[in-house]
């Protein structure tokens, strides 16, 4: 009994650690803020910033990859600290930029992008390694974490930025090294679990719930010759394109509708909490009610979000805006809570690193949309543009959702 509450009591040290790393990895995500002093100093317009905020979403998309591969071959903690000294030197050498745009590409969403990836990938599958009779809540409370960041850190970043003594050249710096330091420390940390671990068993009225088919676990290449996967790849991927597109312009949509300039980076902040608490409450909800209802409410959530926020920009509505980005970072805090759940009751856990890898494509795609939604804006000068877009995309994944039943 004693050795079982060991376990018990270290998978949750996990948990805690895996939340914390996540909270210094998600500031990858508070581009909105992190773009405005470079927009400032280098006169960059919103174009070039959003292939950047793209390129970083496809570089991150493949450091997770990198990532399940690298791990099996060095091991988890050698994996995230590699993936942390990566990360802190994209942030250190993206504050000493003079101008030049393709660094930008290079230092923030080649390195940085890359390292966030390739330790995301690792702490998740890790942690969730631990929790396989609660894998929505693990999942969910390590992307809570994930999506905090911006939360926690955008209003102090903000400040920093306009501060004498700090400057966004050090800001860059200070915070390169802190999430540095946080993804060597987890490194340390976390282990996966020995084979020969024996779990708690998941609730049984879950479970019947969850699915009606047996589960089996999938190698990467069964997968991906399933029919299913990509009907949930695209459908997912255009749910997530709807607060991929938000959070990259989300300070000046709230601008757009009359919101100060200090209210607008709060909103940002709002937006970070809303997309948290979706992580973990799509988890919570998983585990209860399961795949087929926790997908089918995201993707409802989802439709409602953009069809509001449009609202919001037709009429220039500041309230409405205001719960348009809440719904939106909850629908969208519910992407991939829904990837790594997904995959794991559909494709099983022996595989799982490499295919959650895989299902985390869907950021790439939506980071796709991000940017056309970005031309669509300087080309019609409005937001309505990409959010007409947004729903559409929306209506689609709903269709997609309804046929997706068995792997």
């Amino acid at each position: 009994m004693k050795k079982e509450n060991n376990f018990l009591s270290i998978r949750w040290l996990y948990l805690v650690v895996g939340m914390f790393s996540m909270l210094f990895a998600g500031i990858i995500y508070a581009w909105s803020i992190l773009k405005n002093p470079l927009a400032a100093e280098f006169g960059w317009g919103a174009s070039i910033l959003a292939v950047n905020f793209t390129l970083t979403m496809c570089f991150f998309c493949i450091g997770g990859f990198l990532g399940s591969q690298v791990a099996k071959k060095i091991g988890v903690s050698a994996a995230v600290i590699i993936s942390g000294i990566l990360s802190g030197v994209g942030f250190v050498l993206t504050s000493m930029l003079t101008g030049n745009v393709g660094l930008l590409y290079i230092t923030y969403a080649g390195m940085a992008g890359l390292g966030i990836g390739v330790s995301y990938n690792v702490i998740i599958s890790t942690v969730n390694a631990w929790f396989p009779d609660k894998a929505g809540l693990s999942s969910g409370c390590l992307l809570m974490g994930f999506g905090f960041s911006t939360l926690l850190f955008g209003t102090l970043l903000d400040a920093m930025f306009r501060s004498e003594a700090f400057g966004w050249r050090k800001t860059f710096v200070l915070f390169g090294i802190a999430t540095a330091v946080v993804l060597i420390i987890a490194g340390v940390i976390l282990k996966r679990p020995d084979d020969n671990v024996v779990f708690p068993t998941a609730n049984k009225k879950a479970s019947v719930k969850k699915e009606s088919f047996e589960a089996r676990d999938y190698t990467t290449g069964e997968m991906v010759k399933r029919f299913t996967f990509w009907r949930a790849f695209l459908c997912l991927s255009c749910i997530v394109a709807v607060g991929n597109s938000v959070i990259s312009f989300a300070r000046d949509l709230a601008v757009s509708v009359d919101a100060s300039e200090a209210l607008a980076t709060t909103l940002v902040g709002v937006l970070a909490v809303c997309n948290g608490l979706g992580r973990i409450l799509t988890g919570a909800l998983f585990d209860a009610v399961g795949r087929r209802q926790t997908m089918l409410a995201s993707n409802l959530l989802t439709i409602i979000a953009a069809g509001i926020t449009l609202l919001a920009v037709i009429i220039s509505s500041l309230p409405l805006c205001v719960l348009g980005l809440c719904l939106t970072g909850l629908s969208y805090g519910s992407g991939p809570t829904l990837c790594s759940a997904f995959v794991s009751s559909f494709y099983g856990r022996k595989y799982f690193a490499t295919n959650y890898s895989i299902i985390n494509f869907t950021l790439m795609a939506a980071s796709l949309v991000a940017t056309v939604s970005s031309k669509l804006l300087i080309s019609f000068g409005t937001y309505v543009a990409p959010f007409v877009l947004l729903l559409v995309l929306s209506g689609v994944a709903l269709v997609l959702n309804l046929s997706i039943k068995r792997p």
